[in-house]
C-alpha cells in the first residue's frame, strides 16, 4: 500500500543550504522509489488558516519511506534542512483504492 512522507515547514529560510538540499534529495529518493506529490504548491485555503509549506512524497510502503528517512544518504543532507526550516515530518500508510470514511470505524 503506498506509504507518503509528509511535512509541514514553517518559516523556511531559503539560503544557500536549502538549495543546496533541494538539488541533492531526489538522488536520495531514488533508491527508494519515492516521488514527490506535492512540493512547493501554495494551497487554496477553504477553511481555517495555512501558513508554511507542504511537502508531500509517495512510496511504494512504509518500509521504503522509512528506509529512504533513516538512510545514510538522507541523513548527510538533513542538517541543510533543519538549520533553516522547522515543522513536523511524519510518516504514513495511505489508504486502498477502495477505502470508505467508515473503514476506520471497525
Amino acid at each position: 500500500m503506498t506509504a507518503y512522507a509528509i511535512a509541514h515547514l514553517h518559516h523556511v529560510e531559503l539560503c544557500a543550504d536549502i538549495v543546496e538540499y533541494l538539488e541533492r534529495i531526489d538522488a536520495t529518493l531514488e533508491p527508494f522509489g519515492g516521488r514527490f506529490i506535492v512540493h512547493g504548491a501554495r494551497p487554496e485555503v477553504c477553511e481555517g488558516e495555512w501558513h508554511g509549506d507542504l511537502i508531500a512524497i509517495a512510496f511504494a510502503d512504509l518500509a521504503a519511506a522509512r528506509g529512504w528517512y533513516g538512510s545514510d544518504a538522507y541523513r548527510r543532507i538533513l542538517p541543510l534542512r533543519l538549520g533553516h526550516a522547522n515543522g513536523p515530518v511524519i510518516l504514513i500508510d495511505g489508504v486502498g483504492e477502495h477505502h470508505k470514511a467508515t473503514d476506520i470505524l471497525g
